[in-house]
């Protein structure tokens, strides 16, 4: 009965891995199955369909489900080529998802979905469902083509690289094997995410001294890839540098035309200011300007020479120039002539009132004469006399002003 007992002990693993391989089978029959129907509803743009084919194979089966092994997907206990090419499809299917865009994204998964499918590739979860479904959780087990794949696609999609350096740096340790111990084909993997970590993610992080450093001390590269990538490190250092320079020069053009643009406009403005100043400055002057006209043409138009008046009443009106002052000796020379003659008229006049005979004896005189110098000898002796006498009295008036200014 021990002995029994031991055979059957010693032959339950054989009938597990029995077991295994028969539920193996047909699973793998299931797996190339849903890959080909995703494959081809992919190249059909038809991906939603697509992923929800391809996705019961990556994702583990409820505890229900006895054809697979508890918390594993199928693709688990597939073979090494089926794993690369259904876990890379995967990850195609969703880089063609991110690159549908918001609106187009939406309209075929629904919002939820799409971002949720977007958040894998952009914060670097689907690497973790990769590992944890598809290798339980080894890290190290992961092919190296699916590590290529993943990390081309954070890559491309995630914001920030330290992520991607992290589980690269992860990965690489986990699976440190000596170059001669490897394939081929693990050797050209491992060969490329090395190119991928140097060349492409530690430049994104600004770590060109590391990268220089990490490619001169790598064990995978031989002299010739050594020296192949250290120069395609320093070209991708100098066009990042030309980029960063263009960029600088760029942005101080863009900052010298948005000075220029401010110093124009704030001439504009003071313009304007000035043109308004200016403005409000003649609009006050119109303001004043018809009475000051008026006074200007008023001023500027001939004044009428006034009448000849009395002197008295030039002396009364109010005169707009002051008039010019004779000399004492000559003002008083004329009024004392003026009063002479006079007093001679008034005199004259009072004596012909008082004595109305001699005013009589002077008419017929006046008359004799009229009737005399009919004749022409007698008019010419009158005449005569006449100038005689006018002289007489000339001299005599003469001398009586004479006397009167002395």
């Amino acid at each position: 009965m021990a002995a029994l007992h031991g055979d059957m002990e010693s032959s339950r693993p054989l009938s597990a891995s029995l077991s295994s391989l028969s539920t193996t089978r047909p699973q793998a029959s299931q797996l190339a199955k849903a890959y080909r129907q995703a494959a081809q509803l992919f190249l059909t743009r038809r991906l939603p369909e697509a992923l929800s084919t391809i996705e019961p194979v990556i994702t583990p089966p409820p505890q229900a489900d006895s054809s697979a092994i508890a918390g594993h997907a199928p693709i688990a206990t597939a073979s090494r080529g089926t794993r690369v090419k259904v876990w890379s499809f995967y990850l195609t299917v969703l880089n063609a998802v991110v690159d549908l865009g918001a609106d187009e994204g939406k309209a075929a998964f629904g919002s939820a979905r799409w971002k949720q499918l977007v958040t894998k590739c952009r914060d670097g979860s689907v690497w973790d469902d990769v590992v944890r479904d598809g290798y339980a959780g080894a890290e190290g087990d992961v092919d190296p083509d699916v590590v290529v794949n993943l990390a081309t696609l954070l890559l491309t999609h995630c914001p920030s690289q330290r992520l991607n350096q992290q589980r690269l740096e992860t990965y690489l340790s986990a699976a440190a094997t000596p170059a001669l111990d490897v394939a081929p084909r693990d050797l050209a993997a491992r060969i490329k995410l090395l190119e991928l970590y140097s060349l492409h993610v530690l430049p994104r992080n600004d770590e060109w001294d590391y990268a220089r450093d990490f490619i001169a001390m790598s064990d995978a590269l031989d002299d010739e890839r050594r020296e192949a990538f250290q120069l395609a490190l320093h070209s991708l250092k100098e066009e990042r540098d030309d980029a960063q320079a263009r960029e600088q020069r760029l942005r101080q053009q863009q900052q010298e035309q948005m000075e220029e643009r401010r110093k124009q406009t704030e001439a504009h403005r003071l313009e304007q200011s000035r043109a308004e100043d200016e403005r409000r400055k003649r609009a006050e002057e119109n303001r004043r300007q018809p009475r000051s006209s008026d006074d200007r043409y008023r001023n500027q138009q001939p004044q009428p020479t006034p009448p000849p008046a009395s002197r008295t009443s030039r002396q009364q009106a109010p005169a707009s120039r002051p008039p010019r002052t004779p000399s004492p000796g000559l003002y008083n020379r004329a009024s004392t002539m003026f009063a002479s003659v006079n007093a001679l008229i008034a005199k004259t006049a009072h004596q012909m009132t008082a004595n109305p005979m001699a005013l009589f004896k002077t008419f017929l005189f006046l008359l004799a004469f009229l009737l005399a110098i009919g004749r022409r000898d007698l008019r010419d002796r009158v005449m005569r006399l006449i100038r005689a006498a006018w002289e007489k009295v000339r001299r005599t008036v003469g001398m009586g002003v004479k006397v009167s200014y002395i």
